[in-house]
């Protein structure tokens, strides 16, 4: 394939995937990974879960030791970021931390993997006791300043924000979760089913409350409370912004590439750049299962999306394979585990076991008789019996009886 290095900017999940990918295809080149944290690649669902709980330590998240990217010949830059792009002189450029020494790498092949970061307020995020999690580093300062009885407001009901939620509950905390829109997790299942996930919360003893933002952060160099769109005041010891994410574009800014929420690359995670492709969290691209373009945030899309980008670079056009694949994702919150796959909005819900509020549930996504989605809570046997009914979108009348 006359690939002599491949540079892969980003050192998470779907870089590191890339990589194992091009090692495991042959692939006997030069190898790079550029990351921006200075730790080898992580695994980050826990730093929500485990780690802010101290169940783990940091150290427990690493995907593989030192020792086993010099045995694959993968050359490591950490806590280097990639700050622009030349595709011409297939350059790509880098610092180490914000005011260090510059650098460059030429490359045959590019996968950019660069991930996104946590959103942020406007205003208030310098106050001492206001948190995003996204890093190591995020999560041990949290659980650092979280003590029993201390007023944590998460700003948030989405999965990281009830991750959260429900890890600060188990170290004692009293926890009130703020949501924007009319009931938790509408985006990924509809009004009615996220209300009645939302419901763990307060059976858990944390204060759920819905249609409501928050103004201003309250405090001047500490918070002290926060106080909400209208008019009403909460206090609070710490607050976690828990609103999203932003993919990690601006430093293609003058590259040519095309970039709007993500980089945007075809089905087959190519660019439209000779030799670049995409993966993971900072790639907008079209997933041929959903028939739409897409960012898909989920640990299992990134991995996929990672080996996928370096089978089609090292295979070039005329081998490409298009990204179709049912998203899919887990939860651990509050004692229960979340589990869905496929088209969950804007299809109709059948309960197969249980219900949200009486546990364990299963259910299927149905649209125009097809099965096109899943969610299961507590229900992981059953789930993975329905998990390959969505995957092929087979007939409703066909399901298992669980």
């Amino acid at each position: 394939m006359g690939k002599k290095r491949i540079v892969i900017v980003g050192a998470s999940l779907a870089g590191l995937r890339a990589a194992e990918a091009l090692r495991k295809q042959g692939f006997d080149g030069g190898l790079v990974m550029l990351g921006a944290e200075a730790h080898l690649p992580y695994d980050r669902p826990p730093l929500s879960k485990e780690l802010l709980k101290g169940d783990v330590g940091a150290a427990a998240l690493s995907y593989h030791p030192q020792a086993w990217y010099d045995g694959q010949g993968i050359e490591l830059i950490l806590g280097s970021a990639a700050t622009g792009l030349d595709p011409v002189a297939r350059r790509v450029m880098y610092a180490k931390g914000p005011h260090g020494a510059k650098g460059h790498l030429q490359y045959d092949g590019l996968i950019i993997a660069c991930g996104a970061r946590a959103r942020r307020l406007e205003s208030g995020m310098q106050k001492r006791g206001v948190f995003v999690i996204r890093s190591i580093e995020d999560s041990l300062a949290l659980k650092a300043a979280l003590q029993p009885g201390m007023q944590l407001v998460v700003m948030g009901a989405g999965f990281i924000g009830a991750e959260v939620a429900a890890s600060a509950r188990a170290l004692g905390v009293e926890v009130t979760v703020l949501e924007a829109a009319a009931s938790p997790l509408r985006r990924v299942f509809g009004e009615g089913l996220g209300m009645a996930l939302g419901q763990l919360h307060g059976e858990h003893g944390s204060v759920l409350r819905c249609g409501v933002e928050v103004s201003s952060i309250l405090g001047h160099e500490r918070v002290i409370g926060v106080e909400l769109t209208d008019g009403a005041t909460l206090p609070a010891d710490v607050v976690v912004v828990g609103i999203g994410a932003v993919p990690n574009v601006e430093w293609l800014a003058g590259s040519g590439l095309s970039v709007g929420n993500g980089l945007l690359c075809d089905e087959f995670l190519w660019t439209g750049c000779e030799g670049v492709y995409a993966a993971g969290d900072v790639a907008s691209c079209v997933n041929t299962w959903l028939g739409e373009r897409v960012r898909g945030e989920q640990w299992t899309t990134a991995g996929d999306q990672g080996r996928l980008a370096a089978l089609n670079l090292l295979a070039g056009k005329e081998g490409h394979q298009a990204f179709e694949t049912a998203p899919y994702f887990w939860s651990d919150q509050y004692g229960c585990r979340i589990q869905s796959i496929g088209r969950t909005v804007s299809a109709d819900l059948v309960h197969l076991l249980g219900s949200p509020q009486q546990r364990p549930f299963v259910g299927a996504f149905v649209e125009n008789g097809l099965t096109v989605g899943a969610i299961a809570v507590n229900a992981p046997r059953q789930f993975a019996k329905l998990r390959p009914f969505v995957v092929r979108r087979a007939a409703s009348a066909d399901l298992p009886l669980l």
